[in-house]
């Protein structure tokens, strides 16, 4: 009984999940082909855009993030300027970068070398990249992305169009995601799909609720906002700096778009275990408030939804094939095929444990197939397969174990560093 109560409850929460799910995958709001695409860069009217890409040992990224920015416009000089600043990385993302700019030999594209921190003020993670990149920057519209980020053929145009014609003075999206590695497949589209959950698209534009994210691979702003709000000044000691320059977005009564961007970028966060436990531990608990709270029932939303079904259909498997003899593998039993051994139960005997085994071994089937649903749902979005979905189970225990760690990690600062860089949380 205890095992049906636990897939009743798997069953209550899948379902609650999937509903949210779906209705945040029905309201994402999608950008469309921009007509600015078939203009000449010479006769359109389109406003300056600064590219910026802070980069901190991103010698894997940086020269594909460069070419793919460069190569997915034909806006000129005078319309598009791409600000790749190093942030003083110990490899060799600088010398990357510098040798594809003479390379490429395109004077839209500008390598910063950035200078060293202040030493009375902490600055966590790109902002004080970023800010240094914003005092050089001309643009009138500052488009940020990181190194791992991909821009697709008219991303920036179709941006561009989507924020003047809604008004958007901070849009964001969530680029397509890639995944590569075990770990990737097993974890970032639950996450993904997490996200899509707790911050619903319609609650997120609404202007009048306090519900605010922002994706950090991909954000565009009206430089007129931008600096209205501080820019990343005002969020120079925020690990999650990306959330609250969207939340200092809508206090300050400005228009914040948050849209499904999978024809606009793609992006492949972590390229390894290591380096996605690092970057998940790093931004979750943070992202949520500081609150143990949610972390909790996080990692426990992700245990109902994923393991336990499996778990429970293992153990039903488990008892049904023990009560026949023909699976022990017992010469004795197998051999001749005898009926009478093949069978020895009585039916009688056997109804009572039927109807609750029956009904556990149901439910973990319908979780179950509600798993790849979600996985399903969640491409919608992310535009990412339903590969190893039915490795939700191991997934979802991961899942939940980043929780409980990134909480432990920033309250403890065990371990709680990005890239080598130790992070503390401000006064």
């Amino acid at each position: 009984m205890i095992l049906l109560t636990l897939l009743i409850f798997s069953l209550i929460v899948s379902t609650a999940y999937t509903k949210n799910l779906r209705r945040s995958v029905k309201n994402a709001p999608r950008t469309s082909p921009s007509s600015a695409q078939q203009l000449s860069p010479s006769t359109a009217q389109f406003p300056k855009v600064s590219v910026i890409v802070p980069a901190y040992n991103e010698a894997e990224n940086i020269r594909d993030c460069a070419i793919a920015i460069l190569q997915s416009t034909p806006l000129s000089v005078n319309n598009l300027e791409v600000l790749i600043v190093d942030d003083r990385s110990t490899d060799d993302t600088l010398a990357i970068a510098q040798t594809l700019q003479q390379q490429v030999n395109d004077p839209r594209l500008k390598i910063l070398a950035g200078q060293a921190r202040p030493a009375n003020q902490y600055w966590a993670g790109k902002n004080w990249a970023c800010a240094e990149a914003v005092q050089v920057a001309t643009g009138e519209f500052l488009l940020f992305i990181d190194a791992d980020v991909r821009l697709k053929p008219g991303a920036i145009e179709t941006a561009i169009e989507t924020v003047q014609t809604e008004k958007i003075d901070l849009l964001t999206c969530m680029p397509a995601l890639v995944c590569e590695c075990f770990a990737e497949w097993l974890v970032q589209p639950l996450m993904f799909n997490h996200l899509a959950v707790c911050f619903d698209f319609t609650a997120v534009n609404d202007p009048t609720t306090d519900s605010a994210f922002a994706a950090g691979p991909f954000m565009l702003f009206r430089r007129s906002a931008y600096e209205k709000i501080g820019g990343h000044a005002s969020v120079a000691s925020e690990i999650v700096e990306d959330v609250e320059l969207a939340r200092r977005i809508k206090r300050a009564g400005l228009k914040l778009g948050l849209y499904a961007g999978s024809n606009l970028a793609f992006v492949r966060m972590y390229r390894s275990w290591s380096a996605l436990w690092e970057g998940w531990t790093k931004n979750l608990y943070l992202g949520a408030h500081r609150s143990w709270g949610l972390m909790v029932y996080m990692a426990a939303i992700m245990l109902f939804l994923y393991p336990i079904p499996w778990i429970g259909l293992f153990i039903i498997l488990k008892q049904i094939i023990s009560l026949f003899p023909l699976f022990t593998l017992n010469p004795s039993t197998m051999w001749p095929l005898n009926p009478s051994t093949m069978w020895p139960l009585n039916p009688s005997t056997m109804w009572p444990l039927s109807v609750v085994e029956g009904s556990s071994f149901l439910l973990a089937i319908i979780v179950i197939w509600q798993q790849y649903n979600l996985r399903r749902l969640g491409a919608q979005i992310s535009d990412c397969s339903t590969k190893y979905w039915w490795l939700g189970g191991l997934g979802g225990t991961l899942v939940a174990a980043i929780a409980i760690a990134s909480a432990i990690k920033t309250e403890t600062g065990w371990g709680w560093t990005w890239r080598g860089r130790a992070l503390q949380i401000k006064s």
